[in-house]
């Protein structure tokens, strides 16, 4: 399995670096976060139009680019970079990988074509007043209803949930869990934008009164590929967070080299030099795990010999703890600068600390991760 990029792939960091230099610059993205969408729906329409990043990860037959978790990892690294506010990981890295994990053609072909070209933002709701996102602590229900299914439950923290056009919400189906998709303007759908840590990243708290909902997949029988879903979640996020923590690294170092201090660049004294040099070891260790994990990821369920859970948890804890620490230091070494409003330092901090819990804290996946490999 090769962590070696091709050159389309190679083209496609470069074409996406060089749009969101255009489009995500620092005073854009607090633009867009203050704003009452929280993004800019025109630079959103034209991510769609003139890259097709929305459909990046989905089939060819539904309207997408036909490619996969390597390259939406590329391209949630450069968004990471940016601290780019879209609603592009809830609806592609959350909602059109589950739907595409679940095997529902009828699901795949009603809702993916809109995730492609860019007219339908959607997201998945699995944690609840606890904010575990482990399917065992699901306890929203879904029941028959005439011909369709009720949904009743609360759901908190749910990327863009308060805006979503289309939620994808987990929950009990008699003695299993299914995936039901909910419009989000439904009769008994109730939205709340939370306030947040994190101001580049909306999340939302869903309330659920018997919203009639669709089945995806077979209810009571979608374990399997709710947690598959998850894992690729896990596996993406790990890619923004690298992005994020590089970032971090750079700024630091750039900052060190020209800040002078009893008559010489901070770069130059030792305790600066040892502090970017483990933010380096860790960045790029980071890298390495999300790296792996992506390419894991690609292959098709069933030909990856049961890597991807582990694979997945790996990233998740290693990448987690390594964007927090490179953003504590980017902080740190900025010294007083870094503390202020003003500069970016603090949107890093803020970003990396909600990603930590945003899938689960890396203490569940160093859990998970031992209990696969049996220790």
């Amino acid at each position: 399995m090769t962590l070696t990029f091709t050159d389309e792939q190679e083209e496609l960091r470069a074409s996406l670096r060089r749009f969101l230099a255009e489009k995500s610059p620092s005073a854009a993205v607090r633009r867009a976060m203050e704003s009452e969408e929280g993004h800019d729906p025109e630079v959103w329409r034209q991510m769609a139009e003139q890259l097709g990043l929305q459909g990046i990860a989905i089939a060819e037959e539904h309207g997408g680019a036909g490619f996969g978790p390597v390259e939406l990892g590329i391209v949630l690294e450069e968004m990471g970079r940016t601290l780019l506010p879209a609603p592009f990981f809830a609806t592609v890295a959350l909602a059109g990988q589950a739907l595409t994990a679940s095997g529902d053609e009828d699901a795949r072909a009603r809702w993916l074509p809109g995730i492609a070209d860019g007219s339908l933002t959607a997201t998945l709701a699995v944690s609840e007043e606890s904010g575990s996102w482990s399917l065992d602590d699901v306890a929203a229900t879904a029941v028959r209803a005439g011909d369709g299914w009720a949904v009743s439950g609360c759901k908190m923290f749910v990327v863009d949930g308060d805006s979503a056009d289309l939620l994808l919400v987990v929950a009990r189906a008699g003695d299993g869990l299914g995936l039901f998709a909910v419009e989000g303007g439904a009769d008994g759908v109730t939205r709340t934008r939370l306030d947040t840590l994190d101001p580049t990243r909306r999340l939302g708290r869903v309330e659920l009164t018997a919203a009639p909902a669709v089945p995806v997949g077979t209810p009571g029988d979608s374990r399997a590929f709710l947690q598959r879903a998850l894992d690729l979640a896990v596996v993406a996020l790990a890619a923004e967070q690298v992005g994020g923590a590089a970032a971090c690294l750079d700024l630091a170092v750039e900052y060190a080299k020209i800040r002078v201090q009893f008559g010489r660049p901070i770069g130059s004294f030792q305790a600066i030099k040892h502090k970017c040099a483990d933010m380096l070891l860790e960045v790029e260790s980071a890298r390495s795990a999300a790296y792996h994990a992506a390419s894991v990821a690609a292959a098709p369920p069933g030909d990856d010999t049961g890597e991807l859970p582990v694979a997945a948890a790996l990233a998740g804890a290693y990448c987690s703890v390594a964007y927090t620490h490179a953003a504590k230091e980017n902080v740190q070494i900025h010294g007083g600068i870094g503390y202020t409003w003003e500069h970016d330092a603090h949107l890093y901090l803020k970003r990396a600390k909600s990603a930590e819990l945003l899938l689960g804290a890396p203490v569940r996946h160093r859990a998970r991760l031992a209990d696969l490999v049996g220790i």
